[in-house]
């Protein structure tokens, strides 16, 4: 197990160096240029000129790039160009928001599209399976704009139950915390749970049609003991893969259901920062986001050797 760690983690290291040349050079092709946006309306040829030499903008990009990367590896992403706030304090603002409302919205879609999943597949051709694959199309078919609107319609308006926007830290108000961010992560977790439910009821199948399962049935088994310990055991891969890829998504930056909600997270901030030229602002959280990605494959592919015995070899 050690050294299979050791392993993937020795091949991430080439992974995010792609990773970060890949990021750095598109960045290159945005439009417009970020000294002339923090010159303002003046633009005067002597302020234009400090700008550059301060964030080294007339420097060759592999020398900026050079710079770029000293700074990450010490653990600085430099400084926004539009506001002069270190960008590392601007994803330590908005990222524990996004991981917060990502992980609640993963925490819904897994208590809801597994077992449905699961129901669908045991109960193959009843009412509970027609009803689950109609849970599952309702899922994916409904936007995720409208979906908020109508929630907040129903329990903001209508019934007073919960805020109808705003973010409240879990550090000064738990429970307004959890109020103010249960309908965006339902809203983000009702489509993952739809897709989920549909994987889960493949990989379930599939499973069930399998011979140690039907050796297991056969030495008298409880049903409840042969679909938890041994089908649901041996359907996990593919849903595993699904939830990793799933909360990268989320972490991303949900940007439409924040903006919905007025929720200050990673999605936000990196709209603002495209729509500003804000090179720094955008590669740092860029940069992050890719390297969650890689996290989570790796977590995933740690959860395949726990799950699965015969990945262990």
């Amino acid at each position: 197990m050690l050294n299979f760690l050791v392993r993937r983690i020795v091949q991430l290291i080439p992974t995010l160096f792609f990773v970060s040349v890949l990021i750095f050079s598109l960045q290159q092709l945005l439009p417009g240029d970020p000294a002339l946006v923090m010159a303002g309306e003046e633009r005067d040829p002597d302020v234009i000129a400090q700008i550059r030499q301060q964030y080294r903008l007339d420097q060759p990009v592999p020398v900026q790039y050079v710079y770029w990367v000293k700074g990450v590896l010490s653990g600085d992403f430099g400084e926004s160009l539009r506001n002069k706030v270190p960008v590392r304090e601007l994803i330590a603002q908005k990222l524990p928001v996004t991981m917060q409302l990502a992980s609640m919205a993963i925490i819904i879609a897994f208590l809801i599209g597994i077992p449905a999943g699961i129901v669908s597949a045991v109960k193959k051709g009843t009412a509970w399976d027609y009803g689950a694959n109609f849970f599952a199309l309702w899922g994916i078919s409904t936007p995720n704009f409208w979906l908020g609107i109508m929630l907040i319609f129903l329990f903001s308006i209508e019934l007073g139950w919960l805020p109808a926007s705003g973010y409240v830290p879990p550090t000064e108000n738990f429970r307004a915390s959890i109020a103010s961010t249960i309908m965006p992560a339902f809203v983000l977790g009702n489509a993952i749970a739809a897709i989920l439910m549909r994987h889960t009821r493949s990989a379930m199948l599939q499973v069930l049609e399998s011979d140690y399962v039907r050796t297991a049935r056969a030495k008298g088994l409880s049903e409840r003991s042969v679909i938890l310990k041994h089908a649901m055991r041996n359907a996990l891969t593919p849903i595993i893969t699904l939830g990793a890829l799933e909360l990268g998504t989320l972490l991303s930056g949900a940007v439409l259901t924040e903006q919905i909600f007025s929720i200050p997270g990673f999605g936000k901030l990196i709209v603002d920062a495209v729509f500003n030229r804000d090179y720094a602002v955008v590669q740092g959280v860029v940069l992050t986001t890719a390297t969650i990605y890689i996290t989570l494959n790796l977590i995933a592919d740690i959860a395949y050797v726990l799950v699965n015995p015969r990945l262990r070899a």
